[in-house]
């Protein structure tokens, strides 16, 4: 695997187009993002450029734009309130060293090939987490939107403080707020696609504050610290470390998330395939160093990446250009950034927290399946009143719960006991296999279980082998099972020790090498006689009935009168 991501010269022209097209998108974003996480302009700018850059160089995806999206600001919003709330001097210090930590449990994430992983997860968890995300964000800018600060308290302090946010709103911040707003969701696509909303919005929502409300004590952005960040040392204590590990897990297990679907993304636009570990290691090494320099964590971000593509970036070389542009205007152009409202930055971020809404799903989820829906609000409340890792957690749970009982119930109609052929006209028996088992006439039972044979099964087998019919000889017919999990397999442990107690002969067919290894790492071998085990139904049939005629000549010879 190659050290670097895919990087050639051979679009420059398309690259250079694309990574100047998504700087300038990702310019308002990144201060909105700053200011809105409580960590300032420049560490949105700083986690652009160093997300965006290393992300590029070493990640698997050549188009994925990296940068600090919706869903990670509003963790490490979270994450600066909480630690500042524990330790006022350190907490800053502290919540970059768990964006450092998050890189490096990505990178790990990567080496370990966790890759393919991350993105088994049911749609409804998904979708209900993302959308609770944007409610957050919504909700935390309602104070900045009305001229204020964020209450203390998150998404609850917020609610709390309503009447009063509304009570001393400012009004020239509050015309800003709703300019911006309004030309977000009312600019004409034919313009947004020669030059961004974001953008126009910024410059514009900048002047009118100059123009109309001059005179107006509106909050700006102000001054930004030029040159080169200075590095965070790792900073964590004892007492702290246990919760940043778990914050860090939460930001990386996100990050993960929000990049490998962005890749997804960008490989139905492009026609191509990412790597999925090297991603992660590219994401890690990101996060990483923003963390270092002060800057905020990122992932890949998809409007900047569809924008990129859409506009002709195809190699990591555009992910690059764009890093470089926005460490020039960090490096020689923070003085225009200064007069910034923060009212408009507020706007940006409302109007962000809108778009990471799943509106598609969300009208349409219960006409899809009531459970599901059930599932998505239940995620989405979660996520917003109580914890991130406690809404995805208990919603995977719940889910994988469903499905395998959808999955159980389906398999438990395949455990079958059958004595006549005439019994199960769905097993597709052939003549000779029909034939073989009348012949038996009801002292064989035939054992049939078919799919992957998971744990849910296993009551199923149980209650299959409480009901079966008198025989003699049992036949485990595995032909049809390409997985045998524990559960199941203990089960039919029993079964082959419950017939052997009652010195009834035991036949396994077709088990595959899997199934067979499994049986044989419980100690079956030990009830079952090597020539019992067969590659064949006919064949189980076969020695089945020669067992018998060899019970019945040897009952026979028992009763006949001795000879003098």
């Amino acid at each position: 695997m190659a050290l670097t991501n895919r990087i050639n010269f051979r679009n420059a022209r398309g690259d250079i187009f694309g990574g100047v097209t998504a700087a300038v998108i990702a310019l308002p974003m990144a201060l909105a993002f700053g200011v809105a996480s409580g960590a300032g302009p420049a560490a949105g700018l700083y986690g652009a450029v160093l997300v965006g850059f290393f992300a590029a160089l070493f990640g698997g995806t050549p188009t994925l734009i990296s940068e600090p999206t919706g869903p990670m600001t509003v963790v490490m919003t979270a994450i600066i309130a909480k630690l500042i709330a524990a330790d006022p001097e350190n907490g800053m210090a502290m919540a970059f060293t768990v964006v450092m930590m998050a890189g490096v449990l990505q990178i790990v994430f990567g080496l370990l090939k966790l890759g393919r992983y991350v993105t088994l997860m049911p749609y409804t968890v998904i979708s209900g987490f993302m959308s609770g995300i944007g409610v957050i964000l919504i909700i935390l800018q309602i104070g900045p939107f009305l001229g204020q600060a964020s209450p203390k308290g998150g998404v609850v302090g917020t609610i709390t403080s309503l009447p009063e946010l509304f009570n001393n709103a400012v009004m020239p911040e509050v015309i800003l707020a709703v300019f911006t707003i309004a030309v977000l969701f009312l600019m004409p696509k034919r313009f947004k696609r020669i030059l961004p909303p974001q953008l126009v919005v910024l410059i514009a929502g900048t002047l009118l504050s100059v123009a109309v409300f001059g005179n107006a004590d509106i909050r700006r952005i102000g001054a930004i610290p030029t040159g080169l960040p200075a590095i965070q040392m790792p900073t964590f204590t004892a007492a702290q470390f246990q919760i940043m590990l778990i914050d860090a897990l939460v930001l990386a297990a996100l990050g993960c998330i929000d990049a490998l679907l962005t890749s997804m993304v960008a490989d139905s636009l492009t026609r191509t395939q990412h790597k999925s570990d090297k991603e992660l290691i590219g994401q890690g090494l990101g996060n990483l160093f923003s963390g270092l320099f002060g800057g905020l964590p990122g992932a890949g971000a998809t409007m900047g990446t569809v924008v990129n593509i859409q506009t002709g970036g195809r190699t990591a070389l555009s992910g690059l250009v764009r890093a470089v542009l926005l460490m020039v205007v960090v490096l020689g152009a923070a003085g225009l950034i200064a007069p910034i409202p923060l009212a408009v930055l507020a706007g940006i971020a409302m109007k962000v927290g809108f778009d990471i809404l799943d509106w598609s799903f969300l009208k349409r989820a219960h006409s899809v399946s009531w459970k599901g829906t059930l599932i998505m609000y239940g995620v989405l409340f979660l996520t917003v009143f109580v914890d991130l890792i406690v809404a995805v957690g208990v919603g995977v749970f719940i889910a994988n719960i469903l499905t395998i009982d959808r999955l159980t119930k389906l398999q438990s109609d395949e455990v079958k006991t059958i004595t006549d052929a005439d019994e199960d006209e769905e097993l597709q028996m052939t003549q000779e296999e029909q034939a073989l088992l009348d012949r038996a006439a009801g002292r064989v039972l035939l054992f049939h279980l078919s799919g992957p044979m998971i744990f849910g099964v296993a009551k199923a087998i149980a209650r299959e082998h409480n009901a079966m019919k008198d025989h003699d000889i049992l036949i485990l017919d595995l032909q049809d099972v390409p997985i045998l999990g524990v559960t199941a397999s203990l089960s039919l442990e029993n079964m082959i020790q419950d017939a052997c107690d009652n010195e009834r002969p035991v036949f396994i067919a077709g088990a595959s090498d899997q199934a067979l290894r499994r049986l044989e790492n419980l100690g079956v071998r030990r009830f079952v006689a090597d020539e019992h085990i067969v590659e064949t139904r006919t064949q189980a049939l076969q020695g089945a009935l020669t067992l018998l005629d060899e019970i019945a000549d040897s009952a026979k010879a028992s009763v006949l009168p001795s000879v003098n």
